[in-house]
């Protein structure tokens, strides 16, 4: 007995130490949040000594943790049933921390140094070499991460000890965010030598979307730029609207699934419509095609972006001004690009040059002129928008197109048996006014039978343009349609992709039956209805389907348009075998 209090004794002693170094840990860190080196090593540094003071205190003190919640009685103890379960989560939290701060942060907070280092005396943004270099040590921390990950997840969700779920908790939410980041540090590594002209000069299109005007990609491609890298260095020229590709054309054919669902609207000849997938690689083909057929130049890529884009990235290089005065900035690029432009520019070509201009200081800004110090926080926000869809890209080199394919960057629609609810719109209007727009998704699973489980979507759209006062471009109905409408009526191809195997078994529009159109895509089953939305109003769209029986809830396509899609996915038990 004695022997079992002084073993007790010593746990809640070396734990009260352990959780001191632990919260010690977390403030070292703090202010690493973005991963940023305040300094960047002299020649001759190496190991811990080259990082940030932060990074080398945290690693002591995470060590010191681990070490205080080591040894025999540690390990007795967690062993034992329920009451051992604090035991082994904070045991397992101080071992996670150890490991992540002493294998995984170092080579990223040394990346972030090295990155800048040496570029701005080279006239380049990011050192390609230092990628390069830190490739072996990247794709390290990366397995590290992912294995820290997954044995974490194994440790008790819910003890009698709160302190003890707080911390696993905390811990989860540090792992899911790191985990993730880490992975894509490796792949940049591994790929954006080559992709910025280090292995040769490298020409990529970017597409400027316009969200004002619904596409299956996020918006009309309004304007473009020609970006051109060259040993890391990176200089944007060739800013051209819609307009001057009006005549262009691609050569390419997706197959007889892509002909059937969307050849009505010509996406390989009209460069507006060449976006009406939600699959972005269909969109970036047609315009690398039809951009080459009208330069004469070959595309290496293509680069999409949206004003939701700009903003984050101005968050970090501060405003741009144009030549007039006005300023662009985070706050109101989205503003300024979709909505007050159109008031404050009735003509036409002027309102595209504006955009052009607002594109163009952006890119500007961009640029190797910027503090080099900034580039970590800059990949940090671009991160961001790809994980957000709000920037989307597609190598013409294979390799390149299946890291990003595989890091969710290239805008892919899935082709897998995963279970997927997109809701997906396109303006059939050609007005402006999915600025306006909101929807919702309601994805709910109802009972099994034989044949699967029946799933009931809901899809709400509102309308919330105002009834007056806004510019005719806005608001103008380029489909002319057969019935009366009034300004600011939408009209709208609202698509619903389903899960691969789904069937169809019927779909109201405001409680009344709805005929829709079927296709398939990738493999997914998608029904898509034509629908006049009027000003200030709302419709609901259900459909019925029965879906095969899967465990994970769905992937949820978040087409990326002004006003972000609320979605719901409602829990439902597993169906029997």
């Amino acid at each position: 007995m004695g022997l079992v209090l002084a073993g007790a004794a010593w746990i809640v002693l070396t734990g009260v130490l352990a959780r001191n170094e632990l919260l010690a840990t977390q403030r070292s860190l703090a202010t690493l949040q973005n991963l940023k080196a305040t300094r960047a090593p002299t020649a001759g540094e190496q190991g811990l000594g080259s990082l940030a003071p932060e990074v080398r205190s945290a690693a002591a003190h995470a060590a010191r943790a681990h070490r205080y919640t080591t040894g025999p009685a540690w390990y007795l103890a967690a062993q034992v049933p329920v009451l051992g379960d604090p035991v082994r989560t904070v045991r397992g939290a101080a071992w996670a921390t150890n490991r992540v701060t002493a294998d995984v942060l170092p080579p990223l907070v040394r990346l972030a140094a090295d990155l800048t280092a040496d570029a701005r005396a080279a006239g380049s943004p990011i050192d390609l070499a230092a990628l390069r270099r830190a490739a072996p040590s990247l794709e390290r921390a990366a397995h590290v991460a992912s294995d820290t990950r997954t044995r974490s997840a194994g440790l008790p969700p819910h003890t009698w000890l709160p302190a003890a779920d707080e911390a696993r908790t905390r811990l989860k939410g540090q792992l899911d965010r790191l985990a993730p980041a880490t992975a894509d540090a490796a792949t940049a590594a591994r790929v954006l030598p080559a992709m910025m002209g280090a292995e040769g000069e490298r020409r990529y299109l970017v597409i400027f979307q316009n969200t004002a005007e619904a596409r299956g990609t996020g918006g009309l491609p309004g304007a473009f730029a020609v970006l051109t890298a060259s040993q890391g260095k990176l200089s944007f020229g060739d800013f051209g609207n819609d307009t001057l590709m009006a005549n262009a054309h691609a050569t390419v054919d997706f197959g007889k699934e892509y002909t059937a669902e969307y050849s009505l609207n010509a996406p390989t000849t009209t460069w507006v419509n060449a976006n009406l997938s939600p699959h972005f690689p269909y969109a970036a083909q047609i315009w690398a095609n039809a951009w080459s057929h009208h330069s004469g130049k070959k595309a290496d890529g293509v680069i999409a972006l949206d004003p939701g884009a700009m903003a984050g990235l101005l968050a970090v290089t501060g405003p741009a001004r144009l030549a007039d005065g006005t300023i662009v900035s985070a706050g109101n690029v989205v503003d300024l690009t979709e909505r007050t432009s159109y008031a404050a520019f009735a003509d036409t070509m002027e309102r595209k040059g504006f955009f052009l201009d607002v594109a163009s200081a952006t890119a500007a800004k961009l640029l190797p002129a910027a503090d080099g110090r900034r580039v970590p926080a800059l990949l940090s926000a671009l991160r961001t928008e790809l994980n957000e869809s709000r920037v989307t890209m597609w190598s013409a080199h294979p390799p390149e197109q299946r890291e990003l394919q595989r890091h969710h960057f290239a805008g892919d629609l899935p082709d897998g048996p995963a279970p997927f609810a997109g809701l997906v719109v396109n303006n059939a209007a050609g007005s402006k006014l999915d600025y306006y727009l909101d929807r919702k998704l309601d994805w709910e699973p109802q009972q099994c039978s034989r044949y699967g489980r029946e799933i009931t979507v809901t899809a709400t759209l509102t309308n919330r343009a105002p009834a007056s006062g806004l510019p005719t471009y806005v608001t103008q109905r380029v489909d002319r349609p057969p019935y009366a409408t009034r300004p600011g009526d939408n009209r709208l191809l609202v698509s619903y992709f389903a899960s691969t195997g789904a069937v169809f078994t019927r779909a109201t529009l405001d409680g009344r039956t709805a005929l829709l159109n079927s296709a398939t895509e990738r493999g997914h089953p998608v029904f898509t209805l034509d629908m006049e939305l009027p000003a200030q109003s709302a419709r609901t769209l259900k459909l019925y389907l029965v879906e095969p029986p899967a465990t994970p809830a769905p992937v949820v396509l978040r087409q990326p348009l002004v006003r972000p899609l609320q979605s719901t996915v409602r829990p439902y038990p597993r169906c029997s075998r």
